[in-house]
């Protein structure tokens, strides 16, 4: 019997990285069944490990005796003390900047620009960060491994690059002399903070690879 996963989330990118991660360990990860349709909890944690928790063991409870993962992730900014951190995905909203709702979703764009007035004058030394992720294991409502993966840059004072999203254009990786936004996808999945943190986890529960 195949090695098998269920993750909390429908997102294709987060899919296509912890998904790229497993094919080392031969596991195969599938979104939670019905996920859709089941309300989704409260993501009220302070921290990335908080929120992981608590979505991994809510959806677990789904999926009686099966292994459900889920993730917590975003960027942190040194120089905002960490911020937007959980707030990642909201950032924009949470100044008040939300699209009409006859607009087209640019929640990208606005968080993008909320990033860039805050370090607004911010000397390129001081404009580190890092896109971080907690993967969270859970059975039957109870936590069985946790794990995490980062990947350190600089936010530019621009955006440059077509690919990726979220904070993507922003983030310029040093080691590649690219944004997150240039890379082509092979290359983003293997430096990927999630992919990172799906392989040490799958490691922790199936053991390292031979």
């Amino acid at each position: 019997m195949g090695k098998h996963l269920y993750v909390a989330t429908t997102s294709a990118g987060k899919l296509a990285d912890f998904r790229a991660a497993a094919e080392a360990f031969q596991v195969t990860i599938e979104p939670l069944p019905a996920l859709r349709t089941i309300p989704a909890p409260a993501e009220d944690g302070a921290t990335f490990e908080a929120n992981a928790a608590i979505k991994a063991t809510y959806y677990s409870r789904f999926a009686p005796g099966a292994l459900v993962i889920a993730d917590d992730s975003g960027l942190e900014v040194d120089v905002l003390a960490g911020a937007p951190g959980v707030r990642s995905a909201r950032f924009a909203a949470d100044t008040g900047m939300v699209d009409s709702p006859d607009a087209n979703d640019n929640t990208d764009v606005w968080n993008n620009i909320v990033l860039l007035q805050s370090m607004a004058g911010v000397k390129p030394d001081d404009r580190t960060a890092r896109y971080r992720c907690v993967l969270t294991a859970a059975r039957d409502g109870v936590i069985v491994n946790m794990a995490e993966g980062a990947v350190e840059g600089i936010i530019l004072e621009a955006p440059h690059g077509t690919g990726g999203f979220g904070y993507d254009p922003l983030f310029y990786v040093p080691s590649l002399d690219q944004t997150m936004a240039d890379l082509d996808i092979e290359v983003k999945l293997s430096i990927s903070h999630r992919g990172q943190a799906c392989a040490a986890l799958l490691e922790q529960i199936f053991g390292p690879l031979e």
